[in-house]
């Protein structure tokens, strides 16, 4: 089981091998931790994504599943894309959810990265009530076999902050 952290902060910032996007389907950059994470990895990131559009990934990316990506200006070396489910009071998505941290962490291994940054995936635009976002992202990673050593919740508030750090 990987080191698990939680601190509140900028995840661009991090110095960490992978950092995980909160993607939308099209990996073509969008609002929030996407928008944040384009910006600051500069144009070779969305020219990584319009490969994998042009090639495997002409629908975009499931909800669900993830692909990793160079991180452009970052700090990081990879960007790992994900897309959370938006949440739904009449369906239940959670599934979805854990399949968005268990599918990061397996890019993670494939690519050999030993440290990672999440955001609280669903979390933000997509509505998902914050402590269940957090019981199930710190969960699903406890959970995970991983070659994964490290890995850091970033995160955007301190409600966020305060709701990952009681399920830690």
């Amino acid at each position: 089981m990987p080191r698990i952290e939680a601190v509140r902060g900028d995840i661009t910032t991090e110095t960490v091998d992978a950092i995980v996007n909160a993607a939308n389907n099209s990996l073509l950059g969008g609002g929030g931790v996407d928008g944040a994470i384009h910006r600051a990895g500069g144009p070779r990131i969305l020219a990584s994504c319009r490969v994998l559009r042009a090639t495997s990934l002409p629908d975009g990316l499931p909800t669900g599943d993830a692909v990793a990506t160079t991180a452009g200006d970052l700090a990081a070396q990879w960007v790992i894309h994900t897309v959370g489910p938006v949440h739904s009071r009449s369906e239940d998505r959670t599934a979805q959810l854990v399949s968005c941290y268990r599918r990061s962490l397996e890019v993670a291994d494939e690519v050999g990265a030993r440290s990672l940054a999440f955001p609280a995936i669903s979390a933000g635009v997509y509505g998902w009530p914050m402590d269940d976002a957090a019981r199930v992202a710190v969960s699903t990673v406890t959970e995970t076999d991983t070659a994964v050593e490290s890995v850091r919740f970033v995160l955007f508030s301190d409600e966020a902050l305060a709701a990952f750090q009681q399920w830690l």
